[in-house]
């Protein structure tokens, strides 16, 4: 869908990346750049059916057995072919009512009377423990179609230590305020027009964070295109010439994204003009996160076809100023200078250099971009390190979406999982439902594991949102994946970690103020960890925001340093592995939390 550079022009560009990497490397670089010339590379072939995959599954698909029991609907049946129904719905994992346990919350998309756009009902799921949810949308007053839904943001926008949600979807944000129901439960109460939150334009996804000191998170909503039936709905597009079929993003003016100031009050004014932000990308995933290391959050934009956005934090407490820097600190194209069809991000240290770098899941004839972190303390500054790093290897032949990093088997190196699927209905080189591919770190490079994740990564999806969790308190990241006209599913991490060890960790602001932006430094004796507290992220979808380490061989961590928003510093002492554990702000001693299995 993007421009096509000149075959001698890539060749180039890809074979300069690749010198002085191992020549499977170089191989790939090189077939990435015919791709992009000729169409993209063919997808991996399926192992034999009767060979089976090396080692012992990573996970296993519980789904049938947990009670949840949930579909995403797009609405194609209708045969209307509107864009809108290509982008799907995220996930969201988080402690709705504070047991200590993490629930799992899913937006329903959406269906049409004749050509009025209508919602599904989302649904909730409770964690009752011992792998049982309970449906608890009704006692939780959202069993209502708010309006055609895509992504799900779970933060505490008011600070009163309770988990909110932020629902985008067509032509209307839903703010839906956590509070008691008068019978010792929770239930959420629509809050959005008396919040401020009037947005009117088609929202994909939202991410939040603390931009200005006071300790009330911010919120960003990426917007997509122009599209309506009675606006712009364009019914010519093909692929092969004569079918019809979903349109090409570039059918669509971008929508201008929106930034809202927290006026801790309960309401959120718009000052997108204030802050100057940039009107020329379809946003398609969004993240705060700290990129510079100075424990203030930034914001990455992901873009459907257009430049992706990086925004730097330079306000003041008490002031909001944003700097958009993409292009120069080299996350808004790839590295043929080309801008990508972008859905998800994450960050992580996967280097293990201490800063946060950046993986985005582009489209078909495109390389996932992992953006390597080299920020001194100059300019933010990035490399393209898709093929350096391994994670070139898979090719052009996805299209992905929800993504993010996680330390999946307690090495100590954070792993990391794109899930796909196409965004068109009939492909013509590519098959609509799609393999994900999972990656294992080895100190830093990523070897394609996918054929070991289990049953579910040996058969094609329709993939969008993905959220990491430990559902179960027993150290591991489990993976709920949301797909489109397909049960979502629930999958328990079983790797093998029995001579291995792990800590978890939770960040509490003083008086619940918002951590995003914060990162905490874990030592132990062979060597240092960092993690971040990050607001939004993946596809329209929110992760546990607990951070397990894993220790490897290590029996005990040394300190924990966290880097508060706030500019406060705090060591943390006497951390015991093999649980969970509340690094507190302003607490002389981290506390206890969840310890084992529940």
């Amino acid at each position: 869908m993007t421009g096509q550079f000149s075959f001698r022009h890539q060749l180039r560009s890809h074979v300069s990346a690749a010198i002085g990497v191992p020549f499977f490397l170089a191989v790939v670089a090189l077939a990435a750049a015919f791709s992009g010339c000729s169409g993209p590379a063919p997808a991996p072939p399926p192992p034999p059916a009767a060979e089976e995959p090396p080692g012992p599954p990573m996970f296993e698909d519980v789904t049938a057995s947990t009670g949840v029991a949930f579909t995403y609907r797009n609405g194609e049946d209708a045969g209307h072919f509107a864009i809108i129904e290509s982008l799907g719905g995220g996930v969201a994992l988080f402690d709705y009512d504070n047991d200590g346990r993490v629930d799992i919350f899913l937006p329903g998309g959406g269906r049409y009377e004749g050509k009025t756009v209508l919602g599904n009902p989302c649904k909730l799921y409770r964690n009752l423990g011992g792998w049982k949810f309970e449906d608890v949308t009704a006692k939780t007053g959202l069993n209502v179609p708010f309006q055609y839904s895509h992504g799900a943001a779970a933060f505490d926008y008011d600070n009163d230590g309770w988990a909110d949600l932020l629902v985008t979807g067509y032509n209307r944000l839903v703010l839906l305020h956590n509070e008691p129901d008068g019978a010792g439960g929770r239930r959420f109460v629509d809050v959005t027009k008396k919040a401020g939150l009037t947005d009117a334009l088609w929202s994909t996804t939202a991410a939040w964070g603390d931009l200005d000191g006071d300790g009330f998170p911010e919120i960003y909503v990426s917007h997509y295109g122009d599209w309506g039936f009675e606006t712009n709905h364009p019914t010519d597009c093909t692929y092969d010439g004569k079918t019809r079929d979903v349109c090409q993003p570039r059918k669509f003016k971008p929508l201008p994204h929106t930034l809202y100031r927290n006026n801790r009050d309960g309401t959120f004014t718009d000052v997108t003009e204030k802050v100057k932000l940039r009107k020329d990308g379809r946003g398609m995933g969004a993240l705060f996160v700290d990129v510079n290391g100075d424990a203030r959050p930034d914001i990455y934009a992901a873009n459907d076809t257009d430049d992706n956005f990086l925004y730097m934090n330079r306000g003041k407490p008490g002031t909001l100023a944003l700097e958009e820097v993409g292009l120069f600190a080299g996350v808004a194209r790839d590295d043929r200078g080309q801008a990508n069809g972008s859905m998800g991000v994450d960050a992580a240290d996967y280097d293990r250099s201490g800063q946060a770098s950046i993986i985005v899941s582009n489209y078909e004839g495109e390389l996932p971009a992992l953006y390597q972190n080299r920020t001194g303390t100059g300019p933010p500054r990035f490399l393209f390190a898709t093929l350096t790093s391994g994670v070139g290897a898979v090719g052009g032949a996805y299209v992905g979406w929800g993504t993010g990093f996680a330390d999946l088997d307690h090495d100590g190196w954070e792993d990391l999982l794109i899930v796909n699927g196409h965004a068109i209905r009939f492909p013509t080189k590519l098959e609509r439902r799609q393999r994900p591919v999972l990656f294992h770190s080895e100190k830093g490079r990523f070897k394609d594991v996918t054929r070991n994740g289990g049953p579910y990564f040996r058969e094609p999806h329709n993939a969008r949102g993905l959220a990491f969790g430990d559902l179960d308190n027993d150290g591991k990241i489990d993976l709920v994946i949301s797909h489109l006209n397909e049960p979502v599913t629930v999958l328990r991490n079983v790797v093998p970690t029995a001579d291995r060890h792990w800590i978890g960790l939770e960040l509490v602001g003083e008086n619940h103020r918002d951590v995003v932006g914060a990162r905490v430094v874990i030592e132990t004796p062979t060597g240092k960890q960092t993690r971040f507290a990050k607001g939004g992220g993946g596809f329209g979808s929110t992760s546990d925001r607990r951070f397990v380490v894993g220790l490897d061989s290590d029996t005990a961590v040394t300190k924990a340093t966290v880097y508060w928003p706030s500019g406060k510093t705090q060591e943390f002492t006497d951390l015991a592995p093999e649980c969970y554990w509340q690094l507190r702000e302003g607490a002389a001693k981290p506390q206890r939390a969840t310890a084992g299995k529940s």
